[in-house]
């Protein structure tokens, strides 16, 4: 199924809806019929819907993603658990805001290799292949992992994240998904009302929380939905994956899916 977008999309900042997604789990979990819907409204309606992935996956995983045309390509990109703040041109390639990241780099300038060293060796942690540009992660083995990595990761003045209970990010102090979200929105002139955030797991606390509208999809990890609880603001969905996400823009009165 490839999807040819309808309608050239107007400017970020003057489209109705501005969905801001994880991917694993959110926008790509679900089931086929639900994800092709929402898929299909989306480019249906590119003059009027916005789209941010807000995802852990790196720069490579958006690309190659979206090249096969099944998936709506994003306007930005908020990739590496928030590390990379990027727009996402014609050609897939996701092209970093210098100006958004400038804070990221000061903070994590010289730390990656000295974080590394210092948990060489705890037990429950493989360093993962990847390398990336501005944090470390981490398969965790959650009954092996040895908590000391935490304090070891605090002491260094950095930020350690534990999402579905079998990764570990280490990230620049105060830099998350939410934050570079918020921070993307002020520069690109959104207003926070008009964007919708999706999540399932810890790593999406930051931005779920921040007030704006929001949806837990239904298959979000239960740690999540625990800190989640009894903020208005949060739809917390019963359809999984693709299909949450759309029963929440529906909840949520932003644009009819009946077309879909």
């Amino acid at each position: 199924m490839n999807i040819i977008p309808a309608v050239q999309p107007r400017a970020i900042s003057q489209k109705q809806l501005v969905l801001a997604t994880d991917l694993d789990g959110t926008f790509l979990g679900g089931n086929d019929n639900a994800r092709a819907g929402l898929y299909r409204w989306i480019e249906e309606n590119r003059h009027q819907v916005g789209l941010i992935f807000v995802t852990g996956r790196d720069p490579k995983f958006v690309r190659d993603l979206t090249r096969s045309g099944e998936v709506p390509k994003p306007d930005y990109v908020i990739g590496d658990v928030g590390t990379t703040i990027a727009e996402f041109d014609d050609n897939n390639f996701v092209a970093p805001i210098l100006e958004l990241e400038r804070e990221i780099e000061a903070a994590w300038v010289n730390t990656g290799p000295r974080a590394q060293v210092a948990l060489q060796g705890l037990a429950g942690l493989s360093l993962q292949s990847t390398g990336f540009r501005y944090r470390l992660s981490y398969d965790m083995d959650p009954e092996l992992f040895d908590t000391r990595a935490l304090d070891i990761v605090a002491e260094m003045g950095l930020d350690a994240l534990v999402s579905d209970n079998r990764f570990f990010d280490v990230l620049p102090k105060g830099v998350s998904k939410g934050p570079s979200l918020l921070r993307l929105l002020t520069y690109l002139e959104i207003d926070t009302r008009r964007c919708l955030v999706a999540g399932d797991t810890l790593n999406d606390l930051s931005m779920l929380s921040l007030g704006l509208p929001a949806v837990a999809v239904g298959n979000s990890e239960q740690g999540l939905l625990d800190k989640l609880a009894g903020l208005d603001h949060v739809h917390i969905a019963e359809a999984h994956g693709a299909g949450g996400i759309a029963e929440a823009i529906i909840a949520k009165n932003f644009i009819s899916l009946a077309a879909a």
